[in-house]
């Protein structure tokens, strides 16, 4: 049997979770039946619900992102990260470096862990928190927006400060979960998309001054 997926979800987050039990058991069944058929999943069991590690009142910022990384060992459990020694870096996120660089003025890293981002209170959600290692969107289908999107309306219901950085037309279906959060929206960080929209979009910078409007610290963007 699939361990339980939110061992190491911090308690703040649980209301929204009990609420979607259904959905969460129907997942985890699924997982099962994966692994019994010798399909590798990502990201790692106990990563799955990682990015709900940190307290809900320690939250500012939302990326909502897609599904991890397909690429085996590239997906950590928080949208657009990888593991520190993951080479090379994947094209979404070095063009998510390149516009850092272009709006902040911060030299891109070397590696793709974000997590000192999830320390600031950037939370870091796909749409799906699991995949088919090589085969990219493969649990899309599943109910994954029921529950992320349980987490994103209890973060919403707590208020601000806050605010959403929606990348693309797939981290648009989460608008309803998000009522009156200040959002920055733009092109998809892709490869095939970030010359539309993303590149010159300034959503680093634009982020920082909405939380200062709201009287919040502006995020440290240094990975």
């Amino acid at each position: 049997m699939t361990p339980d997926l939110l061992a190491e979800v911090h308690p703040s987050w649980l209301p929204a979770f009990d609420r979607v039990a259904r959905e969460r058991e129907d997942i985890a069944e699924r997982l099962d039946a994966e692994r019994l058929s010798g399909t590798a999943i990502a990201p790692d069991v106990a990563d799955i619900f990682r990015a709900f590690r940190h307290p809900l009142d320690s939250i500012r910022v939302v990326i909502v992102g897609q599904d991890p990384y397909p690429t085996p060992g590239h997906a950590v459990g928080l949208a657009f990260s990888t593991a520190r020694e993951v080479r090379p870096i994947p094209r979404s996120l070095a063009n998510i470096y390149r516009e850092m660089h272009d709006d902040l003025g911060i030299e891109p890293s070397a590696h793709g862990d974000l997590t000192r981002w999830a320390e600031q209170g950037v939370l870091l959600v796909n749409t799906a928190l699991t995949v088919r290692v090589g085969s990219a969107g493969s649990h899309r289908e599943w109910p994954w927006k029921v529950i992320t999107g349980a987490a994103l309306r209890l973060l919403a219901d707590r208020g601000g400060p806050l605010v959403a950085i929606l990348w693309g037309r797939d981290a648009q279906w989460s608008q309803p979960f998000l009522p009156g959060v200040a959002t920055v929206e733009s092109a998809h960080p892709s490869p095939l998309s970030a010359h539309r929209g993303f590149f010159g979009s300034r959503p680093f910078s634009r982020v920082n001054d909405l939380l200062v409007a709201q009287g919040a610290p502006p995020i440290d963007w240094r990975v």
